[in-house]
């Protein structure tokens, strides 16, 4: 019988962690990809998120015996870290003149790609939404986490969550009808 989630995490070494690693690296790349709309930033954000597991090992305790809702936790931390200091970046390089810059290919193929439009497009309007709803929809919704599983990472009721879901749908069918 495979060992679960909170014994692995229990036991704190590399074998353990690797164990861990391998059972929900691919899920939390997956969520990564959703809340970024980039492979490669799905890609830096899962290392980092590991790397956070790894060094806060010790002080984290686990929801249902599962390490995935606390990883998609700081997954969607490290996303919104990582959106705000793009957003930062961006604005600095409209500062700067243009001339004689070629475009990043990376970003002309992404761009190129019409489900990833799609998917930033409703990203963008996820990161418009109040913090609890926000929250909500990245760990339900975009993680795929219950409605309980949620609700004990957020440290409310399930029935706030599935309110909170219900408003954010709501707003995200107006924002994106408004949109078209």
């Amino acid at each position: 019988m495979a060992a679960t989630d909170a014994q692995l995490w229990a036991r704190g070494d590399k074998a353990s962690f690797a164990a861990l690693f391998d059972r929900h690296a691919e899920a939390v790349w997956n969520h990564a990809y959703r809340l970024t709309a980039s492979w490669s930033q799905a890609e830096d954000l899962t290392s980092a998120v590991f790397l956070a597991a790894w060094r806060r090992r010790a002080e984290v305790a686990l929801v249902h015996d599962s390490a995935l809702p606390w990883l998609y936790a700081v997954a969607g931390n490290m996303a919104r870290t990582e959106f705000r200091r793009l957003g930062r970046f961006r604005r600095a390089l409209h500062r700067v003149p243009d001339e004689g810059l070629e475009p990043d290919h990376a970003e002309r193929v992404v761009a190129s790609v019409d489900d990833d439009r799609a998917l930033k497009r409703v990203l963008a309007v996820v990161r418009g939404l109040p913090r609890a709803e926000r929250e909500a929809v990245e760990l339900c919704l975009l993680g795929e986490l219950s409605t309980a599983e949620a609700a004990a990472v957020l440290g409310v009721a399930e029935s706030s969550i599935r309110s909170r879901i219900s408003r954010a749908r709501a707003r995200l069918r107006a924002e994106l009808e408004e949109t078209k």
